[in-house]
């Protein structure tokens, strides 16, 4: 199996980042380039039914949110992908898991992310389930996912 693109999908939690390490490592050892995907939340599908907030204090959230991301993103690959043959950032929003497989299906031969992220920040003992998002991307995923334990270092 060739590897010539690797999809890394962060939320940028402390526990995301930690999968930075095992990134960098296939990266250089397959000479592959990574897509950095972060996917922003779509508020609209939380509050579709509701009046208040209304479109465009939504929109303004979102663009603060990519904006914020962006900037943050730079921050992690510069200090994180170094090794790394080449890289580019993906800013996106909606349901995390499908843009997540979205993107793999357009651009990935490997997946690259941790069984926990944001939401499981304050966890101070390993779950013995995976995260949302993590489950539905290895149960769907079309290329090979190497899963990231972020308790394990």
């Amino acid at each position: 199996m060739e590897i010539r693109t690797i999809l890394w999908p962060t939320d940028l939690s402390k526990n995301s980042i930690k999968a930075a390490k095992h990134v960098e490592s296939l990266a250089e050892k397959y000479q592959a380039k990574v897509v950095v995907l972060y996917v922003g939340v779509d508020l609209m599908s939380h509050f579709g039914a509701y009046s208040y907030p209304d479109e465009a204090h939504v929109k303004h959230f979102q663009e603060f949110e990519m904006k914020n991301a962006r900037k943050r993103l730079e921050e992690v690959c510069e200090k994180n992908l170094k090794a790394c043959p080449a890289f580019e950032m993906r800013l996106v929003q909606g349901d995390p898991a499908a843009e997540i497989l979205k993107m793999a299906r357009q651009t990935a031969d490997m997946i690259v992310l941790t069984s926990h992220g944001r939401g499981a920040e304050d966890l101070d003992q390993r779950s013995p389930e995976f995260g949302s998002v993590a489950r539905r991307v290895l149960g769907s995923s079309p290329v090979p996912v190497h899963l990231v334990n972020p308790f394990g270092d």
